[in-house]
């Protein structure tokens, strides 16, 4: 999670606290809240409620907006925000009524959270360019891969700013590019660029890379990166272009402790009894619509390769026609028609992969993880693609990092860019990571994006 995004949950947490408190002060004419509200119930109260708005929020993608995102089009997110909460919360009182909000007091609180979300968003989203969320960039090099971090850096969508590029070595400085005039020695341009971060961008570093100014750079509390490290931090995924075997070995994550196995196995079997439990009771009519919508087995089983390289066999319901690979193995594509009417539906709210529940609770994949791909297809992309074979160091997921951040993809190309995501996930496999991407698939669930 980057410091921005704690930030606005952070402050929207606080926006709710705030909409309570005035929305208590007006609905009972005083600032002294109700002797109840002190004690655990208060407590209870305001946990519910804040636990709702910020979920909502994050489902909503108002913590995504754009930094050039309209007014009309933030408080349009906010609404939806504040009606997604209001539903949530409805739940929540119906399933919990020891936590609900009497008196009014939620018809009071929640317009005035939306109004103030939408305040401060605005305010946030508008001088994101020079707010302290956004940390100062200088690039270390002037050559195309400098260029291609700066792009990065200047879209609507990143939390950064570009302080410039530092001509280094030999590389022509490109007339385009905002190069800076050295100042002094590296240290006195950073800090007067205001720098917070530098990324070393060289094509060829061996003996022009500055190591003495760089060090001082990085005692005097400036972060010194190289472009693999800082292409991962803003966008989310691995340079495979820029990796080396080397810059794996001593590069921090890749890491995976034998508690981390023991949490995620537990994780595991929870998820997939619970789930199982509570979609059982729907198998009936979904077998029956697969049945009625053509003829053919109701389940669609076929060998994919899990961790270690191990090929297992996935279970699905069946979404295709029965003769759907008479010709032998292709790429599953968006809007395939050799999908049949119901198993559209089915593919598009991830029910046909329910049966894959089963596959988690046998231990043959996880919950979270790589996508599990047919092992036609795996020795394919191992020939073309480098670093390929990597993503079977783990269990296969149900979901995973990848699904959730790119779109339906049946090219090398996006083998090569969901790999980018799955070795990402690889590389920094955690508790709060595995959290974020539980939230991500309910978003992708609901709006029927990723794959």
């Amino acid at each position: 999670m980057d410091f921005r995004l704690a930030l606005m949950l952070i402050s929207d947490a606080l926006l709710a606290v705030t909409s309570l408190f005035v929305a208590g002060a007006l609905r009972f004419g005083t600032l002294n809240l109700p002797e109840e509200w002190r004690a655990d119930y208060g407590l209870k109260v305001y946990a519910s409620f804040v636990i709702a708005i910020i979920f909502s929020s994050y489902l909503m993608e108002v913590y995504a907006l754009a930094r050039e995102s309209r007014k009309r089009e933030i408080f349009e997110l906010c609404l939806q925000a504040g009606g997604a909460a209001f539903f949530l919360l409805s739940v929540v009182y119906y399933l919990s009524p020891d936590v609900m909000l009497g008196r009014g007091l939620l018809f009071i609180a929640l317009p005035l959270f939306i109004v103030l979300q939408f305040l401060w968003h605005s305010l946030t989203g508008s001088s994101a360019r020079h707010s302290p969320f956004a940390r100062r960039v200088l690039i270390l090099g002037t050559g195309e891969l400098a260029l291609g971090l700066g792009d990065m850096i200047s879209s609507p969508s990143s939390s950064f700013n570009l302080a410039g590029y530092l001509p280094c070595g030999e590389e022509a400085a490109n007339c385009d590019a905002p190069t800076i005039v050295q100042d002094g020695d590296l240290l006195s341009t950073a800090r007067k660029e205001r720098v917070g971060i530098i990324v070393v961008a060289l094509a060829q570093r061996r003996g022009v890379l500055p190591l003495q100014e760089m060090m001082r750079c990085k005692l005097d509390g400036i972060e010194v990166v190289d472009a693999p490290t800082f292409y991962e931090i803003v966008q989310g995924k691995l340079m495979l272009e820029q990796m080396t075997p080397s810059w794996i070995i001593f590069s921090t994550g890749f890491r995976r402790t034998a508690l981390v196995d023991v949490y995620k196995r537990c994780i595991d079997i929870v998820l997939s009894l619970c789930g199982l439990l509570v979609s059982a009771p729907f198998f009936p009519f979904i077998a029956l619509a697969v049945k009625m919508d053509s003829p053919g087995p109701l389940f669609f089983k076929q060998v994919r390769v899990g961790n270690g390289e191990k090929p297992f066999l996935l279970y699905k319901f069946r979404s295709m026609r029965q003769d759907a690979e008479r010709d032998g193995a292709v790429w599953a594509v968006k809007n395939d028609a050799r999908i049949t009417g119901v198993g559209r539906f089915l593919r598009n709210s991830r029910i046909d992969e329910l049966p894959q529940l089963y596959n988690v609770l046998k231990g043959e994949m996880s919950f979270i993880g790589p996508r599990p791909e047919r092992p036609e297809f795996v020795e394919s992309l191992k020939r073309d693609i480098y670093y390929y074979s990597k993503r079977h160091t783990i269990k296969p997921g149900l979901t995973g990092w990848a699904q959730v951040r790119y779109p339906y993809g049946a090219t090398v190309e996006d083998a090569i860019e969901k790999l980018r995501y799955d070795l990402y996930y690889i590389k920094n496999l955690s508790v709060l990571l595995d959290t974020k991407i539980m939230f991500e698939t309910v978003k992708v669930v609901l709006f029927g994006r990723g794959r």
